[in-house]
């Protein structure tokens, strides 16, 4: 499991690693485990560590949030190279990755409502049926949309028909030439490390746009880490089994693949990750009640000095 005493395979140039946050809500302890990580990571090696501001769903981005992520990290002590990436600045990149995937066929307008899709597989649960989900726990897309026609595709958009745009998983696999893999430095949640194999269809058609927000989480990572020259990805193991869509968009889109760093969480007194979502307590709280920044490097489970 990656720690601040990780080791890795000597490369030729310094790594690069990054912290990509997304300002829609305070940082809290597993943030700060992360970002630390990253950062020691990259001055053990002399490398550069990147913060990106993953604000490319811009209903729940905030600039007061982004501020306060900065604020945070200083006060950790972390630094980094300016001007920073900011998602919402490089949707070109993104609308470039998704015209690449149209032109080989791998994507089609998805226009089941969420609601219509979360029907149809109770249908089929309640039928004694049973539905393919993937590692998150999430149905797959129904994937009726596969069998339109360009023309009705077509009709369908230009009436203004809400739409998302997801990958043609099976199409994808089809094209690979080979087994994919990729070189986890950390470890999995059951200790899977080494050179693992990717199962990217055990994710079924992911989506990679929709209407509202012009990229996904999978894609915009996966272009803005080859854009950014990133070597080593260092994130939590909760993102362990998204490497496998990540490796899939970068042999589609010819982009490098990174080494892979997964590591273990801070989890709460329920044994769950903390989660903006589920109000966990914020590094900025922790501050207010007096906490110092090695107090906050003990609760991430981190040693005090790199």
């Amino acid at each position: 499991m990656l720690n601040d005493n990780a080791t890795a395979k000597p490369s030729l140039a310094p790594p690069v690693v990054r912290f990509a946050p997304s300002p829609n809500g305070l940082l809290h302890l597993g943030h700060a485990r992360s970002a630390v990580l990253n950062t020691r990571f990259a001055r053990s090696r002399g490398g550069s560590f990147l913060l990106r501001v993953e604000d490319i769903d811009t209903t729940r981005a905030r600039p007061e949030f982004e501020a306060a992520i900065f604020e945070d990290l200083a006060w950790l002590g972390l630094e980094w190279p300016t001007p920073v990436r900011r998602q919402s600045e490089h949707l070109a990149d993104y609308e470039a990755a998704l015209t690449e995937l149209r032109k080989l066929g791998l994507l089609y307008p998805a226009f089941l409502s969420r609601a219509e899709a979360a029907d149809r597989v109770r249908a089929i649960d309640a039928s004694g049926g049973s539905w393919p989900r993937d590692p998150d726990g999430v149905p797959h897309y129904p994937g009726d949309d596969r069998a339109l026609s360009d023309r009705q595709r077509t009709e369908r958009i230009d009436a203004g028909e809400p739409h998302a745009w997801r990958l043609d998983m099976q199409a994808a696999v089809q094209n690979l030439d080979g087994a994919l893999h990729w070189d986890e430095h950390g470890a999995g949640p059951n200790g899977e490390t080494g050179t693992l194999a990717a199962n990217p269809a055990m994710w079924g058609d992911v989506k990679l746009a929709r209407r509202d927000i012009p990229a996904s989480y999978h894609l915009a990572v996966s272009v803005d880490d080859a854009l950014q020259q990133v070597t080593d990805v260092i994130r939590g193991e909760d993102l362990f089994a998204s490497t496998s869509v990540h490796r899939l968009l970068q042999h589609l889109l010819g982009l490098p693949s990174p080494r892979y760093h997964h590591h273990s969480l801070v989890c709460g007194s329920d044994g769950c990750k903390l989660s903006k979502r589920d109000g966990a307590t914020s590094l900025a709280s922790l501050r207010q009640q007096g906490a110092t920044s090695d107090d906050i490097l003990a609760l991430a489970g981190l040693a005090q000095s790199a």
